[in-house]
């Protein structure tokens, strides 16, 4: 074959595999967007109803006829802002006190090397095999005998998310397995401290996996609902605002609060969306940079 003839195959190839390329892409594209507008719309729906003042129980459309804020200013009359700011504490004090405890230990099981180390995460590792509920029952009999259930289940919970945040290294284990550790020994020969090492040396360079600590950290007590009722039935003041707002979507209270219930999710799950629209960028890469190295 002439280096013309070569070429010209070599170029049809080539603008072949461009167009396969382009024809994929497509149809990726337009793959993604039906999921992305089905996955929309239960959310679009909420937040068209929780604008709906004409009526407060269902109905069968989603526009309403009469727009306006109602349904937000009435929520401030019932347990709802308790209920809100109860999530919001517990959420919040488990983000810090479980991020610290998970990147002292990821660093820890990283950069340390000691007898039963192996053992040590392959425990924790079988260990977080089961599912929580198996302790429920346990737990419950536990927090009942410190007062810690029903309106003083705030703290109670918080103990509960917090107690196994340990288990959860793996991530950011994997992240701090791709620092070098020449930077640690330099540090050292340096005069500095473990700790030292690890506030201005590891954290600095790992500010991706410390915010997908803090926001995984933050989502676990905002969106629990079964051991949160679990924990605090009966009593509205120890409610988060998951089991508040479920009990609104019994027959007895749906008819009255629907409207209110969806102005309620739409305020639970705005600042959430917020945060993580604004934090994407290192939550993705947290993720996979804690999954290059176990």
């Amino acid at each position: 074959m002439s280096e013309k003839n070569y070429t010209g195959a070599s170029m049809k190839r080539h603008m072949g595999l461009q167009a396969s390329r382009r024809i994929g892409n497509t149809a990726a594209y337009i793959v993604l967007t039906l999921i992305s507008i089905i996955w929309l719309i239960p959310f679009v729906c909420i937040l068209l109803q929780s604008f709906r003042v004409e009526s407060t129980w269902q109905v069968g459309y989603v526009i309403p006829q009469q727009w306006g804020l109602d349904n937000y200013r009435n929520l401030w009359n019932t347990d709802f802002p308790k209920w809100y700011m109860n999530t919001l504490v517990m959420a919040l004090v488990t983000a810090v006190l479980q991020t610290v405890i998970v990147l002292c230990m990821s660093y820890t099981l990283s950069r340390f090397r000691f007898k039963g180390r192996t053992f040590l995460m392959r425990f924790m590792l079988i260990l977080g095999m089961f599912p929580g509920m198996l302790t429920m029952i346990i737990l419950y009999r536990v927090l009942k005998d410190l007062g810690m259930t029903q309106a003083n289940s705030v703290p109670g919970l918080i103990l509960v998310y917090i107690a196994s945040s340990g288990m959860g290294y793996y991530v950011s284990k994997g992240f701090f397995d791709t620092i070098p550790k020449s930077l640690d020994e330099a540090a050292r020969i340096d005069g500095a401290t473990r700790f030292q090492v690890l506030k201005k040396i590891i954290l600095p360079l790992s500010k991706p996996i410390v915010i997908y600590t803090v926001l995984t950290a933050f989502m676990g007590p905002w969106g629990d609902y079964v051991f949160a009722r679990y924990i605090s039935f009966g009593t509205s003041a120890g409610m988060n605002v998951a089991v508040g707002m479920y009990n609104w979507l019994n027959k007895d209270q749906i008819a009255s609060y629907y409207t209110m219930f969806c102005a309620g999710g739409v305020l639970v799950a705005l600042p959430v969306t917020l945060l993580f629209l604004w934090l994407q960028k290192y939550y993705v890469e947290g993720v996979t940079g804690g999954a290059v190295k176990g």
